[in-house]
């Protein structure tokens, strides 16, 4: 969430505007949650799944790395969720109804 100042008249104004996309926290409690309902374990498990490195799943649901479209493919695969939805909560697009 992020706080501006608006000018109103002799004083100002504050706002707060939510924002339109997962944060960092936001994206691992929903990976979390989605390991979970999908039983998969650890993300060694998820990792053997989707071939991709731990490492790098790791920074991805931190959003300090974004995917490339051929490796959200197989990873959305393994969550069981469209393209679109895992990009959104990496923090890439705008969520869904925003």
């Amino acid at each position: 969430m992020s706080c501006s100042a608006i000018p109103c008249g002799i004083g100002w104004v504050r706002t707060l505007r939510q924002s339109t996309r997962y944060s960092a926290e936001e994206s691992v409690v929903w990976l979390v949650r989605r390991m979970k309902e999908l039983e998969i374990g650890t993300l060694d498990d998820l990792s053997t799944l989707t071939g991709l490195n731990k490492g790098t799943l790791s920074r991805y649901f931190r959003q300090e790395r974004r995917p490339s479209i051929d490796v959200a493919e197989p990873l959305s695969e393994a969550l069981q969720v469209s393209v679109e939805t895992l990009l959104s909560v990496l923090g890439a697009l705008e969520r869904k109804g925003s």
